[in-house]
Parts: C-alpha cells; structure tokens; sequence
C-alpha cells in the first residue's frame, strides 16, 4: 500500500494535469452534484501558522483546488487536488507535493461531501462540510479514527 500524505489545505493549482490525466468528464447528474459551495479561498491562521486551500467553481464536471501550509514566509507542504464527476459518480484526486495522485470515490454524507479510499494507509476518508460561512475539512481513517481537522473562513 501506499501512504497518501493529504494535509488539507496543501495544494497546488493544475488545471492542465487534470485534464490530461482525465480524458472524459462526465456530466454532472442530480447524483453526482457538484460541492460548489467549496468554491472559494479559505484560510486557518494560528499564532505562527497557516494553511490555505482554495477551490475553483464548478464547471463542466471539474473543480480544481490549491492549497499549502507553512508559517511565516516558509511553505512546509502543497498538494494539487481536483473534484471531478465521473460515469459512476464523483471522484476526489490528491497529489501531495504534485506527486502520486491518489483517487477517492464520494460516498452518500447528509451533511457535506465524503470521499474514501480504504486501500490507503492515511487518510482514507477526506470530508468537507459547510457550517455558516466557514468551509470544514477531515482527514482521517475509513471509520473516522485519527482524525485531523481544519477549519478555514473566507
């Protein structure tokens, strides 16, 4: 197995990776949407650090996201993430540091959108979910053991 070191917030943006890596998109259905609420740039500042993720709207079945932790001026991490609406549903894709794009499937969650790879050692459930203006993220593992979490505001 792989280990997949997705720190929410940690992103670059890679629109042209996508869609060479991605060849057909498939439309988005009423079972499929789109979290377009996502869309946005979204900070966590502490004391002496932060993290920033940012996502693109969606269109055409493709949302794009970008995002890196650090403190100060120093980046610690990145990581390019894309949100894409497949035949069989939709399909998160995270590529710590641009490397080992790694794919979740979305699973039904009332509150926000969940994506699981169980196949991974950590994470292998990333959530996002809205409460008032603010954008809230999980990582953690299938059953949601070990969970970190990151809340960003607008």
């Amino acid at each position: 197995m792989r280990t997949v070191t997705v720190l929410i917030g940690i992103l670059v943006l890679t629109g042209s990776v996508a869609a060479a890596q991605q060849s057909s998109v498939a439309a988005p259905t009423a079972t499929t949407a789109m979290p377009g609420w996502m869309a946005g740039c979204w900070v966590e500042k502490s004391e002496k650090a932060w993290t920033e993720e940012c996502w693109t709207s969606a269109r055409g079945g493709v949302m794009i996201g970008s995002g890196r932790t650090g403190a100060g001026e120093t980046v610690r991490s990145w990581e390019a993430m894309q949100i894409l609406a497949e035949p069989g549903g939709l399909a998160f894709y995270a590529a710590p540091r641009g490397l080992n794009r790694t794919r979740f499937v979305a699973r039904a969650d009332g509150q926000g959108v969940t994506f699981v790879n169980p196949a991974t050692d950590y994470p292998q459930r990333v959530r996002y979910w809205r409460e008032g203006e603010a954008l809230l993220a999980e990582i953690s593992l299938a059953y949601g053991s070990r969970a970190k979490r990151w809340t960003g505001g607008s």
